[in-house]
């Protein structure tokens, strides 16, 4: 009886762990992003819980507006802060970040060329939307080479 009732405890216990979701994307610049980290102004924000060490956001869609060749470890290769500013004054619903150093405590962004760095403005969560804002991109014809990838970010802070 008393192996019955512990295997039913174990049992409970088991049921109410749930996996923890990734991190929500902050995606409008315009609305406070309700995280415990505090994030550089290049970077894509996402909601970091408390204590959070190693974490990675749900994936969504980017509209890569300008990307250039750099080597993980070469952190003084970037797209210029002049240039992020300049693009995020053309959506300023939608956050316009860029990438920089590989390295703990530096976002990580997936899913893109080996040794590239970018420069992107979030395009949403489904690909519809994400259709919508590569067409507003194109429609600036300041960004001929726009095309549209499916990424996740997230940073380890170890």
């Amino acid at each position: 009886m008393l192996l019955l009732l512990s295997g039913a405890v174990i049992a409970q216990s088991h049921a109410k762990v749930k996996r923890a979701s990734a991190a929500a994307i902050c995606g409008n610049p315009r609305v406070a992003c309700k995280t415990s980290v505090t994030f550089k102004p290049n970077d894509l924000p996402f909601r970091v819980p408390a204590n959070a060490v190693i974490i990675d956001t749900d994936p969504f869609y980017a509209v890569i507006l300008k990307s250039m060749p750099a080597a993980n470890d070469s952190c003084e290769i970037f797209i210029p802060e002049t240039e992020r500013l300049a693009a995020q004054a053309l959506f300023p619903d939608r956050k316009v970040f860029a990438s920089r150093c590989v390295e703990p405590g530096e976002l990580f962004y997936t899913n893109l060329g080996e040794n590239q760095r970018l420069m992107a403005v979030y395009a949403g969560s489904t690909l519809a939307e994400a259709k919508r804002v590569l067409a507003a991109v194109k429609a600036t014809g300041k960004f001929p080479g726009a095309n549209l990838r499916r990424i996740r970010t997230g940073f380890n802070g170890t």
